[in-house]
């Protein structure tokens, strides 16, 4: 499956990341919204279901990523 490019994927994450700071200092449905948005294009580039397998993935993909940043095995 075709993925994203990892600069595609890098401005999704920091924009999925800003509106949810966004949102937890305001709440504002625009904002929740936006994010859904960017959740399901996340999920759609990285070939997951939930944002937070998206978010992992994306990352992963990123330039300079390692497993270590994405282990869900504590160190």
């Amino acid at each position: 499956m075709p993925m994203a490019h990892p600069a595609v994927l890098r401005e999704l994450v920091q924009e999925y990341e800003t509106l949810e700071l966004l949102h937890a200092r305001q709440g504002k449905a625009e904002v929740r919204r936006r994010m859904d948005d960017i959740a399901s294009t996340l999920c759609v580039s990285t070939g997951t279901r939930d944002v937070d397998a998206a978010l992992m993935a994306a990352r992963h993909r990123m330039p300079g990523a390692g497993v270590a940043g994405d282990s869900l095995v504590a160190g």
